[in-house]
């Protein structure tokens, strides 16, 4: 029998690596996470028990991408055409994956191959699906993402920022939805990834072991308990871990109508432009994850304390000098830039941005900055 995965709630300590994977596990979209850390620092645990967490999905009968029946615009080809063919997408309920990828992976175990034989000799379209194809709508999980091919690195960035795998040959062509967590985890005593691919994973996260004795104590007593009985161990946990499924699920629901304003969106931009951050990743990035960490809270509106929690995730591997220069956020250094912007912040300047900005801008975009 399957040993049972340690809780997720009862993790101790590492709170910032728990509100990384919890905020991606409500927006999807933010982009996943990095985990920095020496071994034995929970990385791998935290990810694993993620999985088990989260609420089970709806999937369609027999589809090999576990396609969203109630998202038809994300259906994968095969899915299309059985719609199109008149065809009741019959549903099911389904646990969420955790699907490992390993450090020999190739291009084609990845993104999945098509027989351009068959295809030529019989007609036939032939996709046999890859890693990507197993891990939509469940969590992709890289352990020593730093030992990955770069190009295989870059494969998963894209498809996590896309939403959609596309694999064509030969003028044939197939897609299907590549939504999923991705969770890379690596020690960086083992070598760095290269700055561009670090910079593409949208939260990051550094780990230490836990100095604290009585923090440490737990730690003990907990895998002491844990070892000697799996089963009743996470059943003493079983209702901090349904009371957090629960408050994922709820947000969800509510994630894409947080709101934010043009205030929001000051804060962000200037916050980001005062640490000589490269490129708008970052921004985009704080911007998601803050709507996310509004929602996990059940609210439908962002605050300061959003963005300030966003940005201690988004921006730690993304800036380069100064007091951030070793990937450790100083203390209350980005707490006091976040305070002296809001303090700079006119409301008259909502009326001061270029006509262009604003020439052909959808209506809820310009509402946003109102």
């Amino acid at each position: 029998m399957r040993q049972a995965v340690y809780p997720f709630t009862a993790i101790v300590g590492q709170e910032r690596m728990k509100r990384a994977l919890v905020l991606n596990a409500v927006n999807p979209s933010i982009g996943g996470v990095l985990i920095r850390g020496e071994r034995g620092t929970a990385k791998s645990t935290a990810a694993r028990a993620l999985a088990a967490l989260l609420p089970d999905i709806e999937v369609v009968v027999d589809c090999r991408f576990n396609c969203d029946p109630r998202q038809p615009e994300r259906l994968c080809t095969e899915c299309r055409e059985r719609v199109a063919h008149g065809e009741q997408l019959p549903i099911k309920m389904r646990r969420t994956r955790l699907i490992d990828l390993p450090v020999s992976a190739t291009e084609d175990r990845v993104v999945g191959t098509l027989d351009i034989e068959q295809a030529i000799q019989k007609g036939e379209r032939h996709f046999d699906p890859g890693v990507l194809a197993a891990a939509n709508r469940g969590i992709l999980y890289v352990d020593e993402v730093n030992l990955l091919d770069d190009h295989v690195v870059d494969l998963l960035l894209d498809s996590a920022a896309m939403g959609v795998n596309v694999v064509e040959r030969e003028g044939i062509s197939f897609q299907h939805p590549a939504r999923f967590i991705l969770v890379g985890t690596m020690n960086p005593e083992e070598g760095e990834l290269r700055p561009q691919l670090l910079d593409r994973f949208a939260l990051s996260v550094e780990v230490h072991g836990l100095g604290n004795p009585q923090q440490r104590m737990a730690i003990l007593e907990r895998h002491i308990h844990y070892d000697a009985d799996p089963e009743t161990f996470r059943r003493d946990w079983l209702p901090r871990e349904r009371e957090l499924s629960e408050r994922i699920d709820a947000a969800r629901q509510i994630v894409d109508s947080v709101e934010y304003t043009h205030r929001d969106l000051f804060t962000i931009a200037n916050l980001t432009a005062s640490l000589n951050v490269d490129g708008h990743r970052a921004d985009l990035v704080i911007l998601k994850t803050a709507r996310a960490h509004a929602a996990f809270e059940g609210r439908t509106h962002i605050t300061e304390r959003d963005i300030l929690l966003a940005a201690e995730l988004a921006l730690p591997h993304r800036v380069k000098r100064g007091p951030f220069s070793e990937t450790s956020l100083y203390e209350g250094e980005l707490e006091e830039r976040l305070d002296n912007i809001v303090e700079s912040y006119d409301e008259s300047q909502t009326n001061e941005a270029p006509a262009s900005i604003d020439d052909g801008a959808p209506e809820t975009e310009k509402k946003a900055r109102g």
